[in-house]
């Protein structure tokens, strides 16, 4: 992506703000930043889904460039990645398949979100002590089964703030999403344990720097943290929070949601008990159960992968005799993708949401089919 098609794309998440789907239909539509800004003045009659209010607001798109030049020269000198939507190579996956996904990412620090595992634990700010144990134990859990797992919160009080120190404590790669820019932390008192995220991990946000904390702002970060998960664990909730709403998100991205049931008594968590009683999560009483359910659990008696991937068949159709037709069905995918993918376009080629793509890659990979290589691609073995 060149530096004029980043500054463009900056610039139009700054004219319409919070209007993120809005925003991703546009660029969609005309193709690239690129075009909006050279048909800024008659995007509206090129588009029928323009608006006149917005039509007036993008032909001013020119006024909000030099804030964007700004900002990149900020992100340069302070080491922080911007990341835009139709990078595919650093764009996190997952958030991709998002309809509302942010069109430019800030990252600061070494973290990969497009790691194979990811995992976000979210949950109320005014956590017990309970809370605090669910996630040092999902952390401890994780990483004796899962190890490189990334562990995704916000960096807020309470159950957001435990999973970052669980994470870090037993080895797991942590990032937190930020409702504000890279040139502060909020709340400040977690500026000690933001920086320690830093050298396995990073932080994440959509937000220019210099941008005012806004609750509204809180509330737009939740999408960022349901959508680059595989899966979503609310840990403590009461009726009404962010957590919920996470969690709501999650379910319409087509994410797992998982959660601990508390008694009918405990106020923090009457919000996970909603959540079971709606269907909105399923119910988990202990770390491996949520692994055992993303099909993450390695059983101490599976065999070893073989080294080489069989070719007795190759002539007959069927190169691996043993797999399951799940199994057969990405195979082939990959075989007529030159043995090559992404996650999104293996997702897209079966038909599945991304989360399911990672565990049925895993066991492949166990078998010897695929290897599994940085930025969520596949490589088929003999394709």
């Amino acid at each position: 992506m060149t530096d004029q098609e980043l500054l463009y794309t900056m610039a139009l998440t700054m004219a319409l703000r919070q209007q993120s789907r809005h925003q991703r239909l546009l660029l969609d539509a005309a193709g690239s930043a690129t075009a909006v800004f050279e048909n800024r003045k008659d995007i509206g009659r090129m588009m029928e889904h323009v608006s006149e209010r917005m039509a007036d607001t993008l032909a001013s798109l020119d006024s909000f460039l030099p804030r964007c030049e700004h900002e990149l020269t900020y992100a340069r000198d302070h080491r922080i990645r911007v990341v835009a939507l139709h990078d595919e190579a650093a764009y996190p996956s997952r958030l991709r398949q998002c309809e509302d996904a942010p069109l430019v990412l800030y990252v600061l620090g070494e973290v990969d979100l497009n790691a194979p595992r990811i995992v976000s634990i979210v949950g109320t700010r005014r956590c017990s002590e309970r809370g605090r144990d669910l996630c040092t134990q999902l952390a401890r859990s994780i990483a004796e089964k899962c190890p490189g797992t990334l562990i995704v919160s916000g960096l807020a009080y309470g159950i957001d703030v435990a999973a970052h120190r669980a994470a870090l404590t037993h080895g797991l790669p942590t990032a937190g999403v930020l409702a504000h820019g890279l040139d502060e932390i909020y709340p400040r008192a977690h500026r000690p344990i933001a920086i320690e995220m830093l050298r396995s991990g990073g932080l994440v946000t959509e937000f220019m720097s210099h941008t005012q904390i806004d609750k509204v702002n809180f509330l737009q970060r939740n999408r960022i943290v349901a959508g680059l998960a595989d899966a979503v664990v609310v840990v403590e909730s009461p009726a009404r929070g962010g957590s919920l709403n996470t969690a709501r998100l999650a379910g319409d991205y087509q994410r797992e949601v998982f959660t601990f049931p508390g008694r009918p008594s405990d106020v923090l968590s009457e919000g996970c008990n909603l959540l079971i009683r709606r269907n909105g999560a399923t119910l988990i009483t202990c770390p491996e159960q949520l692994l055992t359910d993303l099909g993450w659990e390695r059983r101490s008696n599976q065999p070893e992968p073989p080294q080489s991937t069989p070719a007795a068949d190759a002539g007959q159709g069927t190169l691996f005799p043993t797999l399951s037709a799940e199994e057969q069905t990405a195979v082939d995918a990959l075989r007529a993708a030159d043995g090559d993918m992404a996650m999104t376009d293996l997702a897209h080629a079966l038909g599945v949401p991304a989360y399911k793509i990672t565990p049925l890659m895993l066991a492949l990979e166990m078998k010897g089919v695929v290897k599994i290589l940085p930025g969520s691609r596949y490589h088929l073995f003999g394709g």
